[in-house]
């Protein structure tokens, strides 16, 4: 909300594009087509939002580089920003196609629109600098969520210089929160990211493969279709036969086979996101014990779902 309210200021446009399926927090004129609990309950958006903020929010497929080519053509001049997440993790964990952030970033700084990343997931889980170290697009403005604040209530974007000199009190654009640099949060937060070396990456990269290789593993034993898509560390078994590549595609995901999944997962210890739209998180307190226990309990979760 306040990243768009500087980019809103900043280009003196109204318009913001998002993509079905992405969530980027519950303000009005995001939650048109979002994704999380919104995809989960299956709720298309919002009671209570007027038509009047939504019409304000236009939404296009993720990975669909000429959708938007052809919307900054139609409203030339008028866009203040594009939204995105990097890596989509709100439908499930959907990589950017080849060279859809570059066309992103080409489209948007053509037009004079910002591009702004939401790397509330992404941010310092793919790689230290994000995703868009991992990637090498640099947006105009990033936000950042509860990583920040070691899991703490906390939330934060930044940018560019001249774009985040509009912030009062040196600019015109409001900025409030009652958990703004919280004490507690911010000491979380700066213990966290002492955690956080290069070479700690690299372990995690390499748990998370071998967590991927050992689901796809025992699927394939259980003759059970899924397919798994994986990001560095974030990764969703989906249980469909291929990886989508927008939200549409991942809407057709067989729930009910994930939530039968989910619950003899649950019965054997192992705690999975409860929505087939949730992305999951190995993490750096995840070692090989704690895959090899998650793949067994997959081979047994597989073979009693099974079609």
């Amino acid at each position: 909300m306040s990243a768009l309210r500087v980019a809103r200021a900043a280009t003196g446009r109204d318009l913001v594009v998002k993509f079905a399926g992405a969530y980027h927090g519950h303000s009005d004129g995001l939650l048109v087509e979002a994704g999380s609990g919104v995809a989960t309950l299956a709720i298309a958006g919002s009671a209570g939002v007027p038509d009047a903020v939504a019409a304000t929010t236009i939404v296009l497929p993720f990975n669909d580089p000429e959708a938007v080519t052809l919307t900054f053509a139609e409203h030339a001049g008028r866009i203040a920003a594009v939204i995105v997440e990097p890596v989509a993790a709100n439908t499930g964990v959907i990589a950017p196609g080849a060279r859809f952030l570059e066309h992103l970033r080409e489209t948007t700084s053509a037009d004079g629109a910002l591009l702004i990343f939401d790397e509330v997931i992404t941010g310092f889980r793919v790689g230290l600098g994000g995703a868009q170290e991992r990637f090498g697009v640099l947006p105009d403005l990033t936000t950042l969520g509860k990583i920040i604040g070691g899991g703490m209530p906390i939330g934060a974007y930044g940018g560019r210089a001249d774009l985040m000199g509009l912030v009062a009190p040196a600019g015109p654009v409001y900025q409030a929160g009652t958990l703004s640099g919280h004490p507690l949060s911010m000491a979380a937060g700066i213990a966290t990211l002492t955690q956080l070396a290069r070479d700690r990456y690299d372990a995690l990269e390499a748990a998370a493969a071998a967590l991927a290789a050992g689901l796809a593993e025992a699927a394939a034993a259980a003759r059970r279709p899924v397919a798994i898509a994986r990001v560095g560390p974030l990764l969703t078994v989906f249980f469909r036969p291929t990886v989508p590549t927008d939200a549409a595609e991942a809407l057709t995901s067989d729930r009910a086979a994930y939530g039968r999944f989910f619950g003899s997962m649950l019965d054997q210890g192992v705690l999975l996101p409860p929505s087939q739209f949730e992305a999951w998180f190995p993490s750096m307190a995840h070692g090989p014990a704690e895959i090899d226990t998650t793949i067994a309990a997959a081979r047994i979760a597989f073979a009693a779902t099974a079609a």
